[in-house]
């Protein structure tokens, strides 16, 4: 039985423009286990906004058989990974079947479908290699999300590259536009210039959202390594040198991104900058322009509060604040044996735990750390969580050191779990949302927009997306910045001192002598939150700047 694919949905008339969406993971609701992390929320609130206004956008992914990973504990409260078979009844199985060449041999990939209908979302498609045809070798391309074993994480990309554009021939729905959301789709780029042996051709055709001014984002790998997995396309290497111009035996993934896109986007003002002076000695790369990453309103937001923000009722919005907290606590207890008091100003770190974003930038002076937690006239309770790659062994390493602090601290947990479902009762139940990425490595980091919504007032640095949102004391508050020419554990350092400044001269007086003002901080960030933050401005943003005309080259 053949598939037959249309949009379900009537498409508005000012984005009947077709696009295609092709990004390495999707978080777009709890039992669908296709993210990581931020990149995953994002693109899971784009395919949100995308149906709620209409667009002519297709989502093409991999159906990851064991997800991410399920974050679990050790014996002694250490994290642990497990790596489960994930069931999806609510997809569709379209009966597609095509092979794409890896390594020079013929791989079958089939696909899934996730109606629009299900989570509210334009079409997704999912493909894997999970099937009978297939050795076993061929079936783990589509297991583990990020898989650590490079050759499958080449091979991972040739899937959702050229498997996502020859499922688009499969269902006859060719795109006027094909969007990378960051480079791990890149053999797309080189299928299209095996089609249309014209790189303008392609850049008409090719755009590129970057997500991180990372090393370990912004990936490079050896070119015959490449050559034989089969990521060129069938393009020989010697036109493959040509168009990045490059001499040596690396290509930078980002760079080509840039060279084979007709536009691309930073994912804020900061962070655009950042790629201009990564890039700007660089011949024959796209315009960078700048869009910042938001999330979905009609997901994130706490109705209530927003009930009660517009009859101005705020006894009422501290009242459901506590009943938020309540919710977050009873994990707490649950996973950490810790009774937490909703009367007590709640702080919680919760993103993916990698170096920069600083997870334990508490603990760079542990005699503050104690001074804090330990103050029972102004009490905390602090609250971290967050996975790490599964196989990044200095995070793990440092999610198990908060464990231990956290078990001679009663007032102090670290959750496991860290997924959409837990990332919203965080947000709901946090007073304080803590962001402190080490300057100008945060791309956006938006996690903090999700947190507003949800009346949690942001603490951070002025990095990603923070400043085009921040009013110090008004709406949020802003760490200030440290002499950037120090070496990063001096800025770690002066960090955590002005942390720790902020907390106990400004935040926490607030908090406890001064509720009325804390409450209109509050209202600010829930109210300033929007528009502006709400991905459906993204999704216009996309079709009015990234996808234009003017895109043509």
């Amino acid at each position: 039985m053949s598939f037959s694919f249309k949009h379900s949905y009537e498409i508005s008339e000012q984005y009947k423009k077709s696009v295609a969406y092709f990004c390495m993971e999707f978080g777009i609701a709890q039992p669908l286990k296709t993210y990581a992390g931020g990149l995953g929320f994002l693109a899971g609130s784009f395919m949100r906004s995308a149906f709620e206004l209409k667009q002519n956008i297709i989502g093409i992914g991999i159906l990851w058989k064991y997800g991410y990973y399920n974050q679990n504990r050790k014996q002694d409260q250490t994290m642990d990974v497990l790596f489960e078979e994930k069931k999806y009844g609510f997809l569709i199985e379209t009966n597609i079947k095509f092979t794409i060449k890896i390594a020079r041999h013929d791989v079958w990939v089939t696909a899934y479908y996730l109606p629009p209908e299900i989570f509210n979302t334009a079409p997704v498609f999912f493909l894997s290699t999970d099937l009978p045809e297939n050795d076993y070798l061929a079936k783990t391309i589509s297991h583990k999300l990020y898989d650590a074993n490079p050759e499958t994480a080449i091979a991972a990309a040739i899937l959702l590259g050229e498997g996502g554009a020859r499922l688009l021939e499969e269902i006859n729905w060719e795109p006027e536009l094909y969007h990378l959301n960051e480079s791990h789709a890149l053999p797309l780029g080189f299928y299209l210039y095996e089609k249309y042996k014209d790189i303008n051709e392609v850049k008409k055709r090719l755009v590129y959202t970057n997500h991180t001014p990372e090393e370990a984002g912004n990936k490079k790998t050896n070119i015959p390594f490449l050559d034989k997995m089969g990521y060129f396309c069938n393009v020989p290497t010697a036109e493959i040198r040509a168009i990045s111009k490059n001499q040596g035996e690396e290509m930078d993934h980002t760079l080509m991104a840039l060279r084979l896109s007709g536009k691309s986007n930073g994912v804020s003002e900061t962070h655009k900058n950042t790629l201009d002076k990564m890039w700007d000695k660089n011949e024959d790369i796209c315009d960078i322009i700048s869009i910042t990453n938001s999330q979905s309103f009609s997901y994130w937001h706490d109705k209530e509060q927003y009930n009660c923000l517009k009859s101005n009722s705020i006894n009422e919005l501290k009242t459901i604040k506590k009943i938020k907290k309540r919710i977050l606590f009873e994990i707490v207890a649950d996973q950490c044996g810790e009774i937490y008091d909703e009367n007590i100003c709640t702080i919680v770190f919760a993103k993916r735990f990698v170096g920069y974003k600083r997870p334990d930038l508490f603990f760079h002076d542990l005699d503050k750390f104690e001074r804090l937690v330990s103050n029972k006239e102004r009490p905390v309770q602090i609250i971290w969580a967050g996975k790490p790659y599964p196989m990044d062994y200095n995070g793990i390493g440092v999610f198990d050191k908060i464990v231990d602090i956290c078990k001679t601290h009663n007032n102090c947990s670290i959750l496991v779990g860290y997924e959409l479902s837990l990332s919203k009762i965080l947000k709901g139940g946090a007073d304080i949302w803590l962001n402190n990425p080490r300057m100008y490595h945060e791309a956006s980091g938006t996690s903090g927009i999700a947190a507003a919504m949800n009346g949690a007032v942001n603490v951070g640095l002025p990095d990603g997306w923070f400043p085009e949102f921040a009013k110090d004391k008004v709406n949020s508050f802003v760490i200030p910045t440290c002499d950037l020419t120090q070496p990063d554990h001096v800025q770690d350092d002066l960090d955590a001192a002005s942390l720790y400044h902020l907390l106990e001269t400004e935040l926490l007086p607030l908090y406890y002598d001064y509720p009325a003002r804390w409450n209109e901080i509050v209202k600010a960030g829930m109210e300033d939150i929007i528009p502006n933050f709400d991905s459906n401005r993204m999704a216009k943003d996309y079709y009015t700047k990234l996808y234009s005309p003017d895109n043509n080259q």
